[in-house]
């Protein structure tokens, strides 16, 4: 019998499996995919190697938790980093993302020129650097008591912040930047959504801050793609199974039974790398299920248009591009396309000259139920969504060697999920009403995107060092 079964091998998953191995716990890895890695993976295509979904290593640098988690669990990933982390394109103006504040305000005063640009840029920069200072808050969420008790741990955050925490993203960008213009807040807007997967008018500024100065910690591209992340990540694991999809959950006495199609597991404790909206059907006992159901409303149906592409070019490239457009693309939430690059040098993932790029946009899952028109429409946006990236980087059709695109029910066929993305950091998502790392059911836990803390590298991984605290390991 395993000590730990963890179900799911995102970032999350892996992350935990991996740290609960090398404290000394005989764990076992499940995931239904033949490759590790969840939204974040890398997938061959036709003889070509795409990253799924996450193409960034954000917040691995001293100080902060992804770093303090890989140090944990022994490994040393091969990265390239990235500066500017992202560079932004919107009608006739480029904007680089750059790590130093005097460079990318330089650049951004030039494009987008405003009087309180340097109070408003300088407070975002701030208030980034002064939340990773922040250490020892938690959140439980096994009772009432535990949760409350846990909550006490974020008042000197709450007192850092307040002002921020309180007040709508939207309301204080206007205020700050007044009159600043329908091309200038979709700059921003663009910006937020990637990390915070919502609106300015839902989050509070806190959050729109923490998104907007992401690019002033160091990022990084992952050599090989990540698959060479989660391979790292996992060497030491003695029990990894892929194509080894866990369809049931059965809670005994003493115990947790986990059924495949063609084995049944036993586990002492359960970590579900799964999202909280659709873990209720692994399990038969009816106050597991109740537990999990509670929190489908969560689900807000948010997902990616993806757009996987080779091309054999000689022209250089930056790893990270995010194509601001004047109006939504067809069956789309955003304006904005982000477009990735492999590192020129990558020869792991992709031949010499070519270079592997992964696209995507936001989108509803709803949007693709229509079973009779599914086809067309897909091929309606990947055309859009390709046009997008050929103009704005010069990308001719000589140059590409293959294209194929993904949607939410992609998603659902390999990954379980057709929402992607996460919990969005809104205000009425935000803390105390986030599911947990931990739940009322004994020896049953929750990691990733879909609870405490957040989405991204940075996000779950604050949820991993979380839930190895509510575990005592």
């Amino acid at each position: 019998m395993k000590d730990y079964a963890i179900v799911g091998s995102g970032v999350g998953g892996s992350s935990i499996a991996a740290l609960l191995n090398a404290k000394g716990f005989d764990v076992a890895l499940f995931e239904k995919e033949p490759y590790l890695g969840g939204c974040s993976s890398t997938f061959m295509h036709k003889g070509y190697k795409y990253n799924t979904g996450a193409t960034t290593l954000a917040g691995y640098e001293e100080g902060h938790t992804v770093k303090e988690v890989f140090d944990a669990i022994g490994v040393k990933p091969n990265l390239i980093q990235t500066d500017p982390s992202i560079v932004i394109m919107q009608n006739n103006k480029t904007t680089p993302r750059y790590k130093d504040f005097d460079a990318f305000f330089e650049a951004v005063n030039l494009n987008y020129p405003h009087q309180n640009n340097e109070e408003f840029w300088k407070l975002v920069y701030d208030i980034n650097k002064d939340f990773y200072t922040m250490k020892d808050y938690y959140y439980a969420n096994e009772n009432s008591f535990k949760k409350i008790k846990s909550l006490f741990s974020f008042f000197p955050l709450f007192m850092k912040f307040s002002k921020y925490l309180t007040v709508n993203a939207l309301n204080f960008t206007e205020k700050s930047l007044p009159e600043l213009g329908e091309e200038y807040l979709d700059f921003l807007q663009a910006q937020i959504y990637i990390v915070a997967q919502a609106p300015m008018k839902e989050i509070n500024f806190l959050t729109a801050a923490l998104s907007l100065g992401y690019t002033f910690n160091t990022n990084h591209y992952v050599v090989g793609g990540f698959e060479t992340l989660f391979n790292e990540m996992t060497k030491d694991i003695k029990d990894v199974y892929t194509k080894a999809e866990i369809v049931q959950i059965v809670q005994k006495e003493t115990h947790f039974e986990l059924h495949t199609k063609n084995e049944i597991f036993q586990a002492k404790k359960v970590i579900l790398n799964s999202t909280v909206y659709d873990s209720a059907k692994l399990f038969t006992k009816d106050t597991i299920k109740n537990y999990y159901k509670k929190y489908e409303k969560l689900n807000n149906y948010q997902s990616s248009f993806m757009l996987y592409m080779t091309i054999k070019s000689d022209k250089k490239f930056f790893h990270h591009y995010q194509l601001i457009q004047n109006a939504q693309l067809k069956n789309t939430l955003s304006k904005a396309v982000f477009v990735s690059f492999s590192d020129v040098s990558d020869t792991q993932i992709t031949k010499e000259g070519h270079y592997s790029i992964t696209a995507s946009i936001h989108t509803d899952s709803r949007f693709w139920e229509d079973t009779q028109n599914y086809k067309d429409q897909k091929e309606e946006l990947q055309s859009l969504v390709q046009g997008v990236i050929m103009q704005s980087l010069g990308i001719s059709e000589e140059e590409i060697v293959q294209s194929f695109s993904a949607t939410s029910k992609t998603f659902e066929h390999y990954l379980n999920r057709s929402q992607l993305g996460g919990n969005a950091m809104s205000m009425k998502n935000f803390l105390p009403f986030l599911p947990g790392n931990d739940t009322p059911i004994k020896n049953l836990y929750n990691v990733g995107d879909s609870v405490y803390a957040a989405q991204g590298w940075p996000g779950v991984m604050l949820g991993v060092k979380n839930l190895q605290r509510l575990l005592g390991v």
